[in-house]
């Protein structure tokens, strides 16, 4: 099984900004100018429909609820209309007590309900979230390496966390809330009608201006939440790569053009935050004033028809009460849609990476590889990681099964290439590939990878125990397996001297062990997932002599009938290879044995030499 690898994946591809696309895109000054509009917003609100639809007899079970508290929160304002005109009016003190205690009878009542409905909407969101996180998850999982090429990580992470947060967050505080706020506009409304009809046509004079306010910032307010969330993405980026690369921004004293790289996207991740939220924050407000307006309009209403003797003191104040009412959904309403600008930004990217296609698929026919011989021949491939920009031109190879093929040449002549295609993680631009008797392109990538085993100089090593990463390359695999898979790798030794043994914890990429150390544990993952075809990139090119040895002899047992391809800066470790394949600029100049190269005194000569007067130099020179 291959093993992931940013050095498998990564060279030779097209070079890409850590920020991913390019920052400040959509506004000059984000204060300024006309923002774009959301892509999809009914289709985005469809796509999320159909993952909360899965718990459709709960919600209606919250539609219900939502009704119920929606009601007795209406039945409060009338009672006490009822309760000034019928008990105090008349001084009934048993009978006001009696319609107080139905008064916080109905609010409590209310809670109770209220209390329960959040519970029940938690554990749709929750679950609803859950199943949003599993599927983008599991479509990156599907997707090629170019995509990850050409995509940031921290920005990916993003959109797995602060995206799918966001939806999250309008799910459990908002859904209830924006029903609850809709059904109370109306039953208020149609109270207000009840209750007295002019009134009601002065207080609803209100709504059209507060619609007006709201759909004109939302306008502004839901490029403003995207692009904040882009932005949040680019950062995470930078800080991903980084913490991951401290090393080497420490080896080379690049502290602050990192720090001035943050500041740079952090400025634009401000602006885009300001812009949405001055927007955002200014509805309220706007609202507020709107509200209190109309409220001291039906306040002078009411006490006009009062003085007239055609209404009632408790119809005036309970006719005050709906209309402060009326102004609370009215306001909740204008909030939650801001809230659901953001969730919508955020809804929208996360379903951009879910409705990605890797561009590898399976044919319909494919093939499944189990009974692998490792008859592996290249004839004539053409490939390029970029349009028109060729890596390998015309290459062909042929390895029978048990043979050891090496790839020698400069870096970047496209060796570690030739591996990602016959691994099958880019598909070629002409000419085939084949392992057996098949083209690749005619079995299950999958299988492909499956019969794979791959040890490279750059080894991942995941934060779990020695026994698991081991176990990686076969999870089915007993704690026997694992330990004899370690001792043909010559890694059970150093492996029990550690402190708890197979069950030692490793740091984040390994970086507690050491690098022949990693090599080792690499080699014996390959071998417990015992592959039919080897590749070894550079596999001992990192590490010290005595090191060497033991990768050296680790290395021959897991070669040992098994068709291997071999890619080696030192040549002395490929002197015994079936057929070394010496590239440059993409194309295979020469071939054949350690003996015969040399023999020719061409480019493989020359490298030999070169190689080997450095060593004499250097015993000289000590």
């Amino acid at each position: 099984m291959p093993q992931p690898s940013e050095k498998s994946t990564s060279r030779n591809a097209p070079a890409r900004s850590p920020q991913g696309r390019g920052p400040g895109q959509h506004h000059g000054a984000f204060l300024f100018g006309k923002p774009e509009k959301a892509k999809n917003i009914k289709g985005t609100l469809l796509r999320i429909w159909t993952y909360l639809r899965r718990e459709k007899w709960t919600l209606v079970l919250i539609f219900f609820l939502v009704m119920v508290t929606t009601g007795l929160s209406l039945l409060n304002p009338y009672l006490f209309g009822v309760a000034i005109d019928t008990f105090i009016a008349e001084g009934d003190i048993p009978g006001l007590l009696r319609i107080g205690l139905l008064i916080i009878a109905v609010a409590l009542v209310e809670g109770v309900i209220g209390y329960f409905q959040a519970i029940l909407m938690a554990y749709i969101s929750q679950r609803t979230i859950r199943n949003i996180r599993k599927d983008l998850f599991a479509n990156l999982q599907t997707l090629s390496l170019r995509y990850f090429d050409q995509h940031p990580h921290g920005e990916l992470m993003s959109r797995l966390t602060n995206d799918v947060e966001n939806i999250s967050r309008v799910l459990s505080e908002s859904a209830t809330q924006i029903i609850s706020s809709v059904l109370s506009l109306v039953g208020v409304a149609v109270m207000m009608f009840v209750i007295n009809v002019p009134l009601a046509f002065v207080s609803l004079l209100i709504i059209p201006l507060m619609v007006m306010m709201t759909k004109y910032i939302s306008r502004h307010t839901r490029q403003g939440y995207r692009d904040q969330q882009t932005y949040l993405g680019d950062l995470n980026g930078i800080i991903e790569e980084t913490i991951s690369g401290q090393r080497v921004v420490q080896a080379y004293v690049q502290e602050q053009n990192s720090i001035k790289s943050f500041d740079q996207t952090n400025q634009k991740l401000k602006k885009a935050a300001i812009y949405a939220q001055v927007f955002s924050g200014a509805l309220g407000p706007l609202n507020n004033f709107v509200m209190n307006t109309g409220y001291t309009i039906v306040a002078a209403a009411g006490g006009l028809l009062a003085i007239n003797n055609l209404a009632s003191i408790g119809t005036i104040g309970a006719f005050v009460t709906y209309s402060r009412r009326l102004g609370m959904p009215l306001n909740q309403i204008a909030s939650i849609y801001n809230q659901i600008q953001s969730a919508i930004a955020g809804a929208e990217r996360i379903f951009e990476v879910m409705d990605e296609e890797s561009e590898l698929k399976d044919l319909p026919e494919a093939l499944s590889l189990d009974d692998v011989k490792g008859r592996v021949v290249f004839n004539q491939v053409d490939f390029g990681y970029e349009e028109n920009v060729p890596v390998l031109k015309k290459v062909s190879l042929h390895a029978e099964p048990g043979q050891t093929i090496a790839l020698v040449g400069p870096t970047g002549a496209g060796k570690t290439t030739i591996i990602n295609l016959l691994s099958r993680f880019y598909d070629i631009n002409d000419g085939e590939i084949r392992i057996d008797d098949h083209e690749i392109k005619q079995y299950k990538k999958l299988d492909i990878r499956r019969q794979l085993g791959v040890v490279l100089q750059d080894t991942f090593l995941f934060a779990d125990t020695v026994m698991e990463n081991i176990r990686y390359g076969r999870l089915d695999a007993t704690d026997e397996e694992v330990i004899e898979a370690a001792k043909l790798a010559n890694a059970h030794q150093f492996i029990h001297r550690l402190p708890d043994g197979y069950q030692t914890v490793l740091s984040e990429r390994g970086a507690n062990f050491s690098q022949g150390q990693r090599q080792l544990l690499a080699i014996a993952r390959a071998v417990l997932a015992n592959p039919s075809i080897l590749i070894l990139d550079e596999a001992t090119s990192s590490v010290d002599t005595r090191t060497e040895v033991n990768i050296q002899q680790a290395l021959l047992r897991l070669m040992e009938g098994r068709t291997s391809f071999v890619i080696a800066h030192r040549l002395s470790t490929i002197r015994k290879a079936d057929m070394i394949m010496v590239i440059n600029h993409g194309e295979i100049i020469e071939s054949g044995t350690h003996d015969e190269l040399l023999k020719r005194q061409g480019f493989y000569y020359n490298l030999y030499m070169s190689q080997f007067k450095g060593k004499v130099e250097a015993v000289i020179a000590a």
